[in-house]
C-alpha cells in the first residue's frame, strides 16, 4: 500500500479517493471508525491507496484524535508507506480543532518532525496565497463559508487558524519558494526547528501541487485538501475507474445547506420531480413524514420509472434556523428514505452533504466503496454493497462541490441516458 489516508468526513473521503484514482492508484474507501471488523478489512485490502472515512470534523477533540490515531495505526499495520490526513479545502474547523489536534497526534504517532498543510484544490476554486485561503476570487472569510451552520469560517489566514489549535510550530512557505521547484520546497521544509512543525504552503494551480508533492516526497505524513493528491505523479489509469452499472431507479437526496447545493436544488426543481422535507412534521410524527415521502416517490416511479426525483431539505438559509434538532431529523429521514428506496429498486443514488452521506451509508450498512468515474472535481460514482447484499451505484457529494446541473446530468457519466430529457 503506497498511501494510507484518513479523511475527517464521508464526502471528503470520496473526494480524496476520486483524486487518487485519477492519478492511477487503485483505491478502496472504508468507513470508520475503526473497530475489529474495519481493521480486518484494512489489513486484507488489495489497493495502492486506502482511505478511511471518519466523521471527526465536528466531533469532540478527544474523539476526533482517538479515531484518527486508531485509523492511522491500522493503516500502518497494513503496510502503508506514507500517510495522508485529509480535511476540507475550506479548512473547516472550530476554534479548538479538529485539524490542529489531529495533525499533532499523527506527527507524534509516526515519530515525524515536519509536515505540510496544503488545503488548496485549484480545480474546485480553493487556493492559498500568502497564507490566505481563497474560495474562487473571495477570501474564505468573505465567502458563503462564513455562514456555515457548524463551522463558520470568519478568518482567512491558515497559519493563524492553525496556531490557535495546534501545539506544533507553524511556518509558511511562499508561492515564490514553491515556484523554485521541488529542491527549494524540500530545503524549506527541513529548516531547523526546535519542535514539530507544520508548514502552510501556498498553491494556486495544480503545477504548484506537483512541486509541493515532489518536494515533500520524503515526508511520511502530508496533510491537506483532496486537491493535494492531484500533485502526485500520473500512473497508468486503465481499469481503475471500472465499476458495475446496475440497472434500476434513480434518486437524489440532499441534506446540505451550502450555497452550491442550494443552486443545484434550484436547477433540479426546474426539470425533475421534487419534494421538500417538512421538518415540523418530522418533529411531530417522524414516521408519518417518512411515509409521505415514500408514497410520493412510489407515485413518481409508477408514472416514470426513469425519473430522478429529488428529496431535499433546504431552499434558503432560513431553513437552517428550524431548531437545533433539524439537521439530525433530516439526516435520519434521508437515511430511512434511502433504505426503503433501495428495497423498492433504486440502484443509483446521489447524496448531498457530509452528515447526510454518513447517515445514508450507515443506514444502508455499506462498509466499503469502489471508486468509479468522476462526475466533477472531487465527486465520483462508486459501487457499494448494502447489508442485504444489494449492489448499488452511489455518489456522495460534499455540499460545496459539483456543477449546478449535477443533480440532473450526473447519470450521463454512467453511460445511461439522462434522467431528464
Amino acid at each position: 500500500m503506497l498511501w494510507g489516508c484518513i479523511a475527517d468526513d464521508i464526502t471528503g473521503a470520496t473526494d480524496l479517493a476520486t483524486n487518487l484514482v485519477s492519478r492511477g492508484l487503485r483505491t478502496t474507501l472504508v468507513f470508520g471508525p475503526v473497530d475489529a471488523t474495519v481493521r480486518r478489512t484494512i489489513l486484507d485490502a488489495d489497493a495502492d491507496a486506502l482511505v478511511v472515512a471518519l466523521k471527526s470534523r465536528t466531533a469532540p477533540v478527544h474523539d476526533a484524535v482517538a479515531q484518527s490515531v486508531a485509523a492511522t495505526d491500522a493503516l500502518h499495520a497494513a503496510g502503508a508507506e506514507r500517510f495522508y490526513f485529509k480535511y476540507c479545502s475550506t479548512f473547516d474547523s472550530t476554534p479548538r480543532g479538529n485539524i490542529g489536534p489531529v495533525l499533532d497526534a499523527l506527527l507524534q504517532l509516526l515519530g515525524e518532525r515536519v509536515t505540510i498543510v496544503a488545503p488548496s484544490f485549484p480545480d474546485a476554486g480553493r487556493t492559498v496565497y500568502q497564507g490566505y485561503l481563497f474560495v474562487g476570487d473571495e477570501l474564505l472569510s468573505e465567502s458563503p463559508m462564513r455562514h456555515h451552520p457548524l463551522t463558520p469560517m470568519t478568518d482567512s489566514s491558515v497559519p493563524r487558524l492553525l496556531r490557535a489549535q495546534s501545539s506544533s510550530a507553524v511556518r509558511r512557505m511562499s508561492l515564490a519558494t514553491v515556484r523554485l521547484g521541488a529542491d527549494a520546497v524540500r530545503s524549506a521544509l527541513h529548516a531547523r526547528s526546535e519542535r514539530p512543525t507544520a508548514v502552510v504552503v501556498d498553491a494556486i494551480d495544480n503545477a504548484d501541487l506537483a512541486r509541493i508533492m515532489a518536494g515533500s516526497a520524503d515526508l511520511r505524513l502530508v496533510t491537506g485538501g483532496s486537491g493535494l493528491a492531484l500533485g502526485l505523479p500520473q500512473r497508468a489509469t486503465a481499469g481503475t475507474r471500472d465499476i458495475p452499472v446496475v440497472p434500476g431507479r434513480r434518486l437524489v437526496l440532499s441534506g446540505s445547506a451550502s450555497e452550491r447545493t442550494r443552486e443545484q436544488v434550484r436547477r433540479a426543481k426546474e426539470l425533475a420531480p421534487w419534494l421538500k422535507l417538512d421538518v415540523t412534521a418530522l418533529r411531530s410524527d417522524f414516521d408519518a413524514e417518512v411515509r409521505r415521502v415514500r408514497t410520493w416517490l412510489d407515485s413518481v416511479w409508477v408514472h416514470d420509472d426513469h425519473a430522478a426525483p429529488l428529496v431535499y431539505s433546504v431552499d434558503s438559509l432560513e431553513d437552517v434556523e428550524q431548531g437545533t434538532d433539524a439537521s439530525e431529523l433530516v439526516e435520519r429521514a434521508l437515511s430511512a428514505v434511502a433504505g426503503w428506496a433501495v428495497e423498492a429498486g433504486a440502484t443509483k443514488i446521489i447524496v448531498a452533504g457530509g452528515e447526510s452521506s454518513g447517515e445514508v451509508i450507515a443506514g444502508l450498512g455499506v462498509h466499503m466503496l469502489r471508486i468509479g468515474p468522476e462526475i466533477d472535481p472531487g465527486v465520483a460514482w462508486a459501487a457499494a454493497a448494502t447489508r442485504r447484499g444489494r449492489v448499488i451505484d452511489i455518489a456522495l457529494k460534499s455540499g460545496n462541490f459539483g456543477r449546478p446541473s449535477m443533480f440532473t446530468d450526473a447519470w450521463d457519466v454512467l453511460g445511461e441516458r439522462s434522467a431528464v430529457q
